[in-house]
């Protein structure tokens, strides 16, 4: 939920941005959920009145980026540079169309990196202290980040370079992985002394805590960050051992560069200030986004939270800069309810979809309103069909198409009549959805809203039937039709952030100026051209032979891929970046089965929320009432750091009721609350079903 006493738009500029691509592989639909959905939320914004510029770039530096191009026996700056080129045309090809898309090792982000860590020096935050750095006494060479892996000091699973990918994803600072193993020789590494800069993290805890409690977002976003700062934060390694990467500017620091994770997160900067330079400071001003009070949103992967509301926002604080409005952490992708793993090519490709002949604009729809932004989403061909065929062509398609076919056959364009007051009062009603789901950074809410006003169409042309019309009563046809052609150009105003090349056809078909993407919502209600030529159609339906097709492809795919690396691991694959990380495979089935009668023993119930608070002195606990309509229950739920319990209040849930009674940090717990994965996602109801029915 929106917490800024201004909603969107605003007087001030924004920025949105979205966690960098690394600089190292190909992209696949994971990635693209991001970017498309950033992309989404900016075009939204734009359609809202909001002056707005999304930007992002390559990521470039890193040991991922010198550990692969040292495979390749190619230097790291041209192994790089060919993704980044890659990415610049892949991006367009899905509609993601960036207002400036730069890359981290370029000039206006080396500059601003080293002018912004010096700045940081001068102010009393940045210090050396002697830490333990792995070393390959074979390879005679420190060990940063990806050269090195061990055992995670907190979890106990494997980890590599700075993070717990395996585990419990913690950042993980140098010297702190146990049992550590050079990557380079394979042999067991040492702990040697070595001097290094930190970022003094720690000194921003109050600040950091008073940010969260006022960032826009996700729950996620928002409540994740709170453990680590009430676990005492630590301060931050900021340099490594190697050569590729951005000087450290300033005494110490010669044969040091700057740590991924410090010149990552200022190419947002640099790439609104490459903008601003291009178009001029009179059409945008990055200065007053970034050292002002612009509104500033970042669309990121979930496993960078914490860089993004610890590391980032204090880095900002530093140097008096502007801190993020909103932080919208998205979930997961699956594939065929399995983790993704690009080892074993289980996944999607970008370049796969566009050589299979999809139109981007279907993927866009799928990725943007299939779940919220921050819960995971599961990708298959099958579903991929189901809400293609279902939802754009049954319903957005067919309102369109049958709508202004029968308007040009009967009227060569749009009826010369007003607007009815209901369907005035009904596109009224979808801009306000909009409006109220951008603020809350709900891209499923803009698609619903569209959808759901492109079904009233359908229902409303076939409670009325014009076609029995045209001859008995002409002018109440008219009136239908002039409706349905208002409407059509509703949905297509609506739903042009998430699809907009169709929604620039269907705006061309009704014979409209210019180009969609520059109407804002109230457009929606603007009469369209009195005439247009013939409409085709805009959307095809997906074949059940097509899908079988594309699901022996891919099984195939993974197959091969599994025989080749029976004996090697999806570690080479996980990178340090938000948006190329593998996700882990889902928790297998459990083989015991149950029997009918063991079910039909679990007495599970629909419930409403009546009120949420936390445990004092449980980090993770929360005190629920429960309204299951016979009465109100008590009940305890680990979901204190993964909800944003204000909102609680109001929402369904999923109750088992029969469960033996707990106590917990000294509260009763009168039952349990279903919710799924470790983001504690709460099952609810589709329909409407009542408080207190039983689940079946």
């Amino acid at each position: 939920m929106s917490t800024h006493d201004d909603d969107f738009p605003t007087d001030d500029p924004a920025v949105v941005t979205c966690g960098l691509p690394y600089a190292n592989g190909d992209l696949h639909i994971g990635h693209l959920r991001g970017y498309i959905g950033a992309d989404a939320f900016s075009r939204a914004l734009e359609t809202l009145g909001q002056q707005t510029a999304y930007v992002c770039g390559s990521d470039m530096h890193g040991t991922p980026v010198a550990v692969y191009a040292e495979q390749e026996g190619v230097d790291p700056e041209e192994f790089a540079l060919e993704w980044h080129e890659q990415y610049e045309e892949t991006f367009p090809k899905f509609n993601v169309e960036f207002d400036n898309y730069g890359h981290t090792h370029d000039e206006t982000n080396t500059e601003l990196t080293q002018e912004i860590v010096r700045t940081l020096d001068e102010e009393g935050y940045v210090y050396e202290k002697e830490i333990q750095v792995a070393y390959d006494p074979q390879a005679d060479q420190y060990l940063p980040d990806r050269y090195v892996e061990g055992t995670c000091p907190y979890c106990g699973e494997k980890a590599r370079g700075d993070e717990c990918d395996e585990g419990c994803q913690r950042h993980l600072e140098p010297g702190e992985i146990e049992d550590p193993k050079s990557t380079i020789t394979g042999n067991p590494a040492e702990y040697r002394e070595r001097t290094h800069k930190f970022f003094e993290v720690s000194e921003f805890s109050d600040f950091l805590t008073e940010f969260l409690d006022g960032l826009e977002g996700t729950s996620n976003a928002r409540n994740q960050p709170r453990q680590w700062i009430e676990d005492g934060l630590q301060d931050w390694c900021i340099t490594r051992d190697m050569d590729w990467g951005i000087d450290y500017p300033g005494e110490g620091g010669e044969d040091l560069v700057l740590y991924v994770w410090v010149d990552a997160p200022i190419e947002y900067v640099a790439s609104t200030k490459q903008y601003s330079e291009r178009v001029g400071t009179d059409e945008y001003d990055w200065e007053e986004v970034w050292k002002d009070s612009g509104d500033i949103v970042h669309v990121i992967g979930r496993d960078i939270i914490q860089h993004h509301t610890i590391f980032w926002p204090a880095m900002l604080e530093g140097v008096g800069y502007n801190k993020p409005r909103g932080i919208a952490a998205t979930g997961f992708i699956t594939i065929n309810g399995k983790g993704l793993s690009t080892s074993r090519n289980r996944a999607i490709w970008a370049k796969e979809y566009l050589e299979e002949g999809f139109h981007p604009d279907l993927l866009r729809y799928y990725l943007t309103t299939t779940g919220g932004l921050q819960q995971d989403v599961d990708f298959s061909w099958d579903a991929f069909q189901e809400k293609v065929n279902g939802e754009l062509v049954g319903t957005v398609g067919n309102f369109w198409y049958r709508s202004l076919l029968f308007a040009y056959r009967n009227y060569e364009g749009t009826p010369e009549a007003d607007v009815s007051e209901e369907v005035y009062e009904r596109i009224r009603d979808a801009i306000a959805e909009v409006r109220a789901a951008v603020n809350d950074y709900d891209l499923r809410g803009i698609g619903q809203a569209a959808v759901q006003l492109a079904q009233f169409g359908n229902e409303y042309i076939q409670r009325h039937e014009p076609w029995k019309l045209t001859d008995d009563d002409p002018e109440t046809a008219a009136q239908v039709i002039r409706d349905c052609v208002q409407l059509s150009k509703a949905v297509a105003v609506l739903l042009e952030p998430i699809t907009p090349d169709k929604s620039q056809t269907l705006w061309e078909q009704l014979g409209e100026d210019g180009t969609v993407a520059e109407a804002e919502l109230e457009a929606a209600l603007e009469a369209p051209p009195r005439n247009f030529d013939e409409p085709g159609e805009l959307f095809a339906k997906i074949e059940d032979d097509r899908v079988a097709e594309l699901n022996e492809k891919l099984e195939e795919r993974v197959a091969a891929a599994s025989d080749d690396e029976e004996t090697e691991s999806d570690d080479t694959d996980a990178d340090e970046s938000s948006d190329m990380t593998d996700v882990d495979d889902l928790e297998p089935l459990a083989e015991e089965r149950i029997s009918f009668e063991d079910f039909q023993e679990l007495d599970i119930r629909v419930g409403r929320i009546e009120s949420a608070e936390g445990i004092e002195g449980a980090d993770d606990l929360a005190r629920l009432e429960v309204d299951i309509g016979f009465e109100t229950r008590q009940v305890v739920a680990g979901i204190k750091q993964l909800h944003d319990l204000e909102e609680l209040p109001g929402e369904k849930c999923v109750l088992l009721a029969n469960m033996e009674k707990a106590e917990l940090f000294g509260v009763e717990s009168n039952g349990m609350i279903l919710a799924a994965g470790e983001e504690a996602d709460l099952l609810t109801t589709h329909g409407d079903a009542e408080v207190g029915e039983k689940i079946r």
